[in-house]
């Protein structure tokens, strides 16, 4: 047995510990119970309550003396005697079985769908009857006072199935293209099937009619959830006559009164997976939702958390025992979990012992072996003087530190800081001093770096401030945040309002920008005033009329301005780099010596010299020209210069298409490349010899004269 507290409910764990292999004799098994602690602990509730592969779907009989459970592999459904403590039946199917559903008290009816599109009912004895459904079904429903079956699935009509008359009655025609889940109120009656639309379809059996539509996936998406694709009903299930749960494919729970088309209530699991499981706790005004992951149990008024259950294997389904806290899941494991939960409810009556286990265990806490010791580090050791200790008796080495008596580290802290208490009363003495001066009238005064966004961060503050007060959420002040302090005092941080990223990132500056600058203007007096007498300067108040029009759609209108603006100065800046290399080129002169070695320079009307160092080759200086003019024609007029050079061939093809073939320029190496081979082959040739001169008209082997001496 596991115990757990989440959120300080006990969670008891019946089910935990290791499972005996069934092929072991009774003997070895007594003989493991008594060496194994682990075994020996563990508590057995009911005999051999598993799966040999995994469990599909776990219900309980309306009694709450048989606990029926459908699993594979093979397919098979198990019924347990809870009276008992054991296993009553066994029954093997014929292929997995989607959902089932008890018509009777016990066991003795029984209806089951298939993956294979049959319906099998059994009867107390065995296999009863074998029908099949037009398309595959997903979940049924049985209405009571008219005896028929509802059958949902991959279509948009729902079958129904008279189990009187023994026959199929007209169908329910949805909008729906396919439908997921059903379920009928156990009050009036109302039938509901939730549609791969993300809508619950409400039709009122006694006339057949469709009476409401409820669109969930809509209601579904919150502020605070995050949906990917649309939200598809997996779960589906009433609460008396007016509740109604919904779970989505995305993992949100909708509570609806079905006299509202809006939900009470939206619970996000978190998790994105499906919801797999619905069900309601009225004594506690709970709702037991769960996905594969994690079972959640949480207020149905506020959905304020109750506790939670998250176990090892995933989760296919999950049944609450009635009038108790007792939890049981269909897991992916051969295991079938048996959670209880005291808080929900006792223990049924054919396991109130239960109960007095709980209370003893409550009673007589366990003390972890960790309580009467603390880790420290090494560091720790060396601040506190105890390193001659380290391989001693008294510190037990555990990762990367070590565990010490609690009573001997609080014997040693007090001997080796033994003021400690004085510091720590000076420390709140100052921190309830810090707190009644911030109530004071708070004192601004500029930053050196980046003054301009200083004062608008302060402008904000005060516009925001009384926002601020009424939601009571304290937001970060960025001056006084550490993280941006550097910001604010390193120059390498200040802010180039000339850039062109901030000019089309901020056009409101450009608006308000004179007058914050003046605004700037009289605080640095201000400052360089009363710099010397050492005070600060008073902060000013929150003027409305300079709040920033931010809301104002006049930005666009600034950033075209920009950029129109960012345009005109960078067709000016080529100009201007273009004029200054002509006119550096015309005053390019070639510096030369005479005979007598001083220098001397040759008058601008000379041809300039240039010098090619060794391994490149020369290229005239309008090869530059012409690529730059190629760059900024068009593919048109290249393809008709390369055409007219040879390079290009267009060919008409038969269907009108047209067949481009490009010679590509060869490069030095290339050309060097193949010229070397054709030298090698030219080479290969001249001293290659004939061996014609070998050619022998004797008689040898392979001639055909066998291999005999040849006569003389």
């Amino acid at each position: 047995m596991q115990v757990s507290s989440v959120n300080n409910v006990k969670i008891y764990n019946l089910s935990h510990g290791k499972s005996l292999p069934e092929w072991l004799s009774d003997r070895k098994k007594r003989a493991l119970q008594n060496k194994d602690v682990d075994i020996l602990r563990r508590i057995e509730l009911i005999q051999d309550f598993e799966m040999p592969t995994l469990c599909t779907s776990i219900k309980v009989s309306r009694d709450g003396q048989y606990i029926i459970a459908a699993g594979t592999y093979k397919p098979r459904v198990r019924c347990f005697d809870t009276y008992q403590l054991s296993q009553k039946f066994e029954r093997c199917l014929d292929s997995d079985v989607v959902t089932f559903d008890i018509l009777s008290d016990d066991y003795s009816k029984l209806v089951f769908l298939h993956i294979d599109r049959y319906v099998e009912f059994h009867s107390q004895h065995g296999h009863y009857y074998k029908t099949r459904i037009p398309k595959f079904g997903r979940d049924f429903s049985y209405h009571y006072p008219s005896c028929d079956l509802y059958f949902v699935g991959a279509s948009s009509e729902v079958f129904r199935l008279n189990l009187e008359q023994g026959r199929f009655l007209n169908s329910l025609q949805t909008n729906a293209a396919q439908l997921n889940v059903c379920d009928i109120n156990p009050v009036h009656h109302l039938f509901a099937a939730g549609t791969l639309e993300g809508r619950v379809e409400c039709w009122d059996p006694r006339v057949r009619n469709r009476v409401a539509v409820l669109d969930c996936a809509l209601s579904s998406v919150t502020d605070g959830t995050e949906v990917q694709g649309l939200p598809s009903i997996s779960a589906l299930k009433f609460d008396a006559s007016l509740g109604m749960a919904v779970g989505t494919s995305t993992g949100q729970v909708l509570l609806y009164d079905l006299r509202s088309s809006h939900p009470l209530l939206v619970k996000d699991h978190y998790y994105g997976l499906p919801i797999k499981a619905l069900h309601f706790h009225h004594p506690l005004d709970l709702v037991i939702s769960a996905d594969s992951k994690i079972i959640k149990m949480w207020n149905k008024d506020n959905g304020k958390m109750f506790s939670s259950i998250e176990p090892q294997a995933n989760i296919n389904d999950v049944c609450l025992y009635p009038s108790s806290g007792m939890l049981f899941t269909a897991n992916e494991d051969p295991k079938m979990n048996t959670f209880y939960i005291p808080a929900l409810g006792p223990a049924p009556r054919w396991c109130s012992f239960l109960d007095n286990l709980t209370e003893e265990l409550e009673e007589n806490p366990e003390s972890t072996i960790y309580d009467d010791y603390k880790f420290v580090t090494r560091k720790d050791l060396e601040n506190l003087g105890l390193t001659h200790l380290i391989g001693s008796a008294l510190l037990r080495a555990y990762m990367h530190g070590f565990f010490m008596d609690i009573r001997l580290y609080h014997k040693v802290k007090n001997m080796a800081n033994p003021f400690e208490y004085d510091e720590y009363r000076k420390d709140r003495i100052r921190q309830k001093i810090d707190e009644s001066r911030a109530q004071r009238v708070q004192l601004k005064k500029l930053p050196k770096v980046n003054k301009e966004l200083a004062m608008k961060l302060m402008e904000e503050s005060d516009l925001n401030a009384k926002k601020r007060k009424k939601k009571g959420n304290d937001a970060v002040d960025l001056l006084a945040d550490d993280r941006f302090k550097v910001m604010f005092e390193n120059p390498d941080f200040q802010v180039d309002s000339q850039s062109e990223e901030f000019r089309l990132l901020n056009p409101i500056v450009s608006k308000v920008g004179e007058r914050r600058r003046q605004k700037l203007t009289k605080f640095v007096q201000r400052e360089e005033e009363q710099d010397e007498a050492d005070e600060e300067v008073e902060g000013r108040g929150s003027s409305e009329e300079d709040e920033s029009s931010d809301d104002d759609k006049s930005w666009v209108e600034e950033v075209r301005e920009q950029r129109r603006l960012l345009k005109m100065e960078g067709r000016a800046r080529q100009i201007k780099e273009r004029d200054d290399s002509r006119q550096q080129d015309r005053n390019t002169s070639l510096v030369t010596s005479d005979p007598v070695g001083n220098p001397q320079q040759e008058p601008q009307n000379q041809p300039r010299f240039y010098q090619i160092k060794a391994g490149e080759e020369f290229r005239s200086f309008s090869d530059v020209t012409r690529k730059q003019k190629m760059l900024k024609t068009s593919l048109e007029e290249r393809l008709q210069r390369e055409e007219k050079s040879g390079m290009l061939n267009l060919n008409d093809t038969a269907v009108g298409s047209k067949q481009l073939t490009f010679t590509l320029k060869k490069t030095e190496k290339q050309r060097h490349q193949q010229q070397a081979e054709r030298d090698h082959h030219e080479e290969r040739r001249k001293i290659r010899r004939a061996a014609g001169h070998l050619h022998s008209n004797r008689g040898g082997r392979g001639r055909g004269r066998g291999r005999g001496r040849r006569p003389f």
